[in-house]
Formats: structure tokens, sequence, C-alpha cells
């Protein structure tokens, strides 16, 4: 006679799961007055005022750390990979000058491990409250055969806001002003898949020594959030553009806020690039060109300002 089927016995254990959620909700409590429901309810009601604020708009972004978590699981570095992923998405919204408010993410696993899901819960409610902003809420999904065991697939989401005469967009930008380089410390979130094949290639880099550290501290160091370094300058009027520079480097991410009909000149000679792209560089016998579409090569944040602001 064949066993008779439960959700448990197929890969799913709800109370497993409830279990699970009841430890992240410890994580997520919050003061936030802008929070007006509890955490663990059907969606997350935000208050939308703002004092402050003649005309807001609201900022939406949704982002994920790409092939960079597979990478840490593997090696079991999965908490950086919770402040790889809240800063990605807090720098692509301070680029238009919003502020952030809520982030909500979505885990999802092959098979659930209550202490990893709960760590990496956590982790992101730290990594929101170092910003400012508040983990409101998400989904923890298990889905056995859609993802291998021991995998977690992480993306998250973010909302801001901004006053409307304050948005950066980069229409102020106009011939002769100045591209600012803000410095990054290393690859934050882009460029993993080339990394994670010169690692099967080349298995002993994972420990080679750059600068003082081990390979693969380099390459897993938590993408830097630019909030507190820019946070000053967005209702300066010689502040023209900001752009987030990830997958696509200098010259794709400044072309999406430079407006029509003109181009920017970098110099790249004064470029402080960190040992680790001189590293992967010579592992991979990369070209110059392939290294500078791939990686941020040092530079993590662009800003444009008028000759007279700098």
């Amino acid at each position: 006679m064949s066993q008779r089927l439960s959700y448990a016995s197929t890969g799913v254990d709800i109370d497993q799961t409830d279990a699970a959620k009841r430890a992240m909700a410890a994580s997520m409590e919050t003061a936030d007055p802008r929070v007006l429901n509890r955490i663990g309810a059907f969606a997350t009601l935000l208050d939308a005022r703002f004092p402050g604020y003649a005309y807001p708009v609201l900022v939406h972004k949704s982002e994920e750390p790409g092939s960079k978590q597979k990478l840490a699981f593997a090696h079991g570095r999965h908490r950086g990979v919770c402040y790889d992923m809240v800063n990605h998405l807090i720098d692509d919204i301070i680029v238009m000058g919003a502020e952030p408010i809520s982030i909500q993410d979505v885990i999802v696993c092959g098979t659930m491990d209550g202490a990893i899901v709960n760590d990496l819960v956590e982790a992101l409610a730290d990594a929101c409250r170092q910003q400012g902003c508040t983990l409101t809420g998400g989904e923890t999904s298990v889905q056995p055969g859609v993802v291998p065991d021991g995998l977690y697939v992480l993306t998250a989401s973010v909302i801001g806001v901004v006053d409307k005469d304050n948005i950066i967009d980069g229409q102020a930008i106009e011939a002769g002003d100045q591209v600012l380089a803000l410095a990054s410390n290393g690859l934050h979130t882009n460029g993993y898949t080339l990394v994670r094949a010169l690692l099967e290639r080349q298995p002993d880099l994972l420990t080679a020594d750059v600068a003082g550290e081990s390979f693969l501290e380099a390459v897993l160091k938590p993408h830097t959030c630019y909030l507190q370094a820019v946070r000053g300058l967005f209702t300066e009027s010689g502040l023209h553009g900001m752009a987030h520079i990830t997958g696509g480097g200098l010259r794709d991410n400044l072309s999406r806020i430079l407006p029509p009909g003109l181009d920017a000149q970098l110099d790249l000679a004064a470029l402080q690039i960190p040992p680790i792209f001189r590293t992967l560089r010579a592992a991979g016998d990369l070209e110059e060109a392939d290294m500078m579409r791939t990686f941020n090569m040092g530079v993590g944040m662009a800003l444009v300002v008028a000759p007279e602001a700098v």
C-alpha cells in the first residue's frame, strides 16, 4: 500500500514555517510610527503623511544580490548578502534624492532551516535600521524541487520618498559639469558569475592573498551604502545628477542620467582601483574593456555637479 501523502511529506512543513515566522517577528519589531499595524498581517499599512514635504513623491525599487548570494551561501556568509541587498536598494533610490522608508524581502528556499532564515531576517532588519528605515515584512517560500536544498534566493523592494521639487534625475546636467567619484570597497554586487567561473577553474584562488586578506574576504565585502555620505547634498542646487555604478560599469550607468546630446569625459587614470580588481584581471587574463563593463572598478557612485560646487 502506498504511503499517504501530506504537505509535510512533500517537503513543506507548515508548522515548521510558522515557527520560523514567529521567530522572525521578534527581529522585525519596530518603533517606527509610520508602521500602523503589526508584523504578520496580510500586508503592511504605512502612514502616508510626510511632514516637511510640500509634494511627496514615492520611489519604489526592487533588487536582488545576483549570484553573489550563491557564493556567500556556499561559504556560510549569508548574513553579508542581506546588507548587500539593503544597501544596493537604498543606493538605487538615493540617486534620485529619496530617503528610504520601508523595505520588504522575499526568501525562497528548497528546504527551510529555521535558524538560517531567522538569521537572514535579523541581518536584513539590522541593515535597515543602520540606514534609518524599517523592514516591514516580506515572504518566505519553501519550494522543494524548484530551489536546491541549502540554497536561498533573496530579493527585496524598497519604498522611499522625495519632495517633487528636490528630485534629482539628471535633467539639470549641462556641458561643463564635473563628475566626482565616490569610492567602492570592492565588487559590491556585480560580476559574480565571472568570479564563480574563475573559482571553478582555479579553486586555489579562494585563499589567495589580496592586500592582506583572502580572496574570499575581498569579494564578499558588503555593498557600500552612500546614504550618509550624500544625504546632506540632496537640496544643493549644484548637485545635478547621481549614478549608482552597478552592472555595466561607469559608462553604462552614467549614460542613464545624461541628457540627450551630452557625453561624459572621464579621467580613468585618476581612479584608485582596489587590489581585488587587479587580482581578478590577472587570474582571468581579462581585457580592460571587459573589466570596465563588468565591474565598478573602484567607483560605487558618481556625482555630476556644477563646476562652482567642486
